[in-house]
């Protein structure tokens, strides 16, 4: 049985626990929130600090705290020789992560990241496709990842860039981005337009950019918190046809139905069908995607084998990408 704490109980640590009771391979030993409130029902022991969970018995440790505070954490903890689960985003920077990976990497444990959208059904299935070359060679990808915002939006602490790091970028456009390089590869050009254009935030609330990788495949992507509507698409044009994801189911279901369309390039009729290919439309309503994290997780550490997803090297990659976005808008004039 793997024993396991939790740093940070709040909506994300609480789906954590909660995946966590329901493995036959884990239990939620401990838990700690600098909010002794949040800690409540938790049904394991509240710790009152950092270092008394870390002190504790256990095997593995789930961060799930502000991104100020997640790459001090995962190295006390792999120091600690803990296995260690981390949220998204894994740094503030770049740097920050660097040393994690260092420490890492003397430690022999195992690290994970959660970049939780590579489970869901729908992206698991076009993986297959893309992988199988049915459609030929992947030419180009089109990413939009936008958010409502709200009413206390502005107060909210990603926000702030001394906790989070950045904005929407950072907050949601990475889960895209990782999701981008892993159908294209890793781009290794950038042009970006990062802005604020609408919050009175000091973070930017939209980032336009336009992406290559070594291999010539184009990708562009749109991260926004001004979209009014929540929305996630994932278009992907291949020699011979193409795969849109469309929607992702959440907690809220406020994406809307997760759907995969797959078409296959269509021109023996140029009157009435180019242009407008059959599509296969396949629906999801059911998001695995918590449960199948942990499971990988889980099982790193049982077989002592590298995890698959959410790599170290993958979250250094995502990080390094993001600074080359802001990087080349000139946001941040300090970069």
């Amino acid at each position: 049985m793997i024993r396991t704490g939790i740093i940070g109980m709040g909506k994300v640590g609480k789906i954590r626990a909660s995946e966590i009771k329901k493995n036959p391979n884990t239990e939620l030993t401990a838990v700690f929130d600098i909010n002794k409130k949040a800690m409540e029902n938790s049904g394991a022991r509240k710790c009152h600090s950092l270092d008394e969970l870390l002190n504790l018995p256990i095997d593995a440790v789930f961060i799930c705290a502000y991104n100020h505070v997640n790459a001090e954490y995962t190295r006390k903890a792999l120091e600690k020789d803990k296995h260690v689960f981390c949220e998204k985003p894994p740094a503030r920077t770049s740097k920050e992560l660097e040393q994690v990976i260092e420490v890492e990497a003397e430690s022999g444990k195992i690290l994970k990241y959660g970049f939780n959208h590579r489970y869901h059904y729908s992206v698991m299935e076009a993986k297959k496709i893309v992988d199988s070359g049915m459609f030929g060679k992947l030419l180009w990808l089109r990413g939009i990842y936008g958010k409502a915002g709200g009413n206390q939006y502005e107060e909210n602490w990603r926000n702030k860039r001394t906790i989070s790091g950045g904005g929407i970028l950072m907050d949601q456009g990475i889960h895209m981005l990782d999701l981008m390089s892993y159908f294209s590869g890793d781009f290794v050009e950038v042009k970006s337009l990062v802005q604020a254009l609408y919050w009175n935030v000091a973070v930017e609330d939209n980032a336009f950019a336009i992406l290559k990788t070594r291999e010539g495949i184009a990708g562009m992507l749109h991260s926004s918190a001004t979209q009014w509507r929540h929305k996630f698409s994932l278009d992907m044009g291949f020699e011979d046809g193409y795969i849109n994801l469309e929607g992702i189911l959440s907690s809220t279901r406020s994406y809307g139905d997760e759907i995969l369309v797959i078409a296959r390039k269509q021109f023996e009729d140029s009157t009435f069908a180019l242009g407008k290919p059959r599509e296969e439309r396949i629906f999801f309503d059911t998001d695995d995607s918590w449960k199948l994290e942990l499971q990988e997780f889980v099982n790193a550490i049982i077989n002592n084998q590298p995890v698959q997803h959410g790599r170290s090297q993958d979250a250094l990659n995502m990080m390094r990408l993001i600074e080359h976005i802001y990087q080349e808008s000139h946001f941040y004039n300090e970069e």
